[in-house]
């Protein structure tokens, strides 16, 4: 038998709120994002920064064992892919990049009510291969 997917809530916040959230997720000016966010066992990760982590990471290793790596230090230093993906958070769930569709459809469910306001795109992800784009072939090694 194989497993189910897994699944990842992604948002987008606003410039502004971006900001906020990135230098403290449980600020107030977040509204009722940080309790919906608790109570789920989440938190935020800013895609931005994450790349930016794995970029240092690799470095760090010379791209070794980092296939994303070129690909990846090409949309870090990249101002208009800059500019987007520091508005991008991916949701972690108890620790967990990805999770069970009920605990992302709960999650998702939640945060609907403060999209086009505070949260700007919100999205659900699966880890099916056939729904994930791969790296262009000039970015893998």
């Amino acid at each position: 038998m194989t497993e189910p997917w897994q699944y990842q809530v992604r948002i987008d916040l606003t410039d502004e709120m971006a900001e906020v959230a990135r230098r403290d997720p449980g600020s107030p000016e977040l509204g009722p994002l940080p309790e919906i966010l608790r109570r789920h066992g989440a938190t935020l990760q800013c895609q931005f920064d994450a790349f930016a982590g794995y970029v240092a990471e690799a470095e760090q290793h010379s791209g070794e064992g980092y296939p994303l790596y070129r690909w990846t230090k090409a949309t870090v230093e990249d101002p208009a892919k800059k500019a987007k993906y520091l508005r991008s958070f991916t949701l972690y769930v108890d620790g967990e990049s990805v999770y069970p569709k009920e605990k992302a459809d709960a999650l998702e469910a939640e945060l609907a009510p403060l999209a086009d306001g505070l949260i700007t795109r919100l999205a659900k992800h699966d880890t099916n291969p056939a729904n994930n784009p791969q790296a262009p072939a000039r970015y893998r090694d």
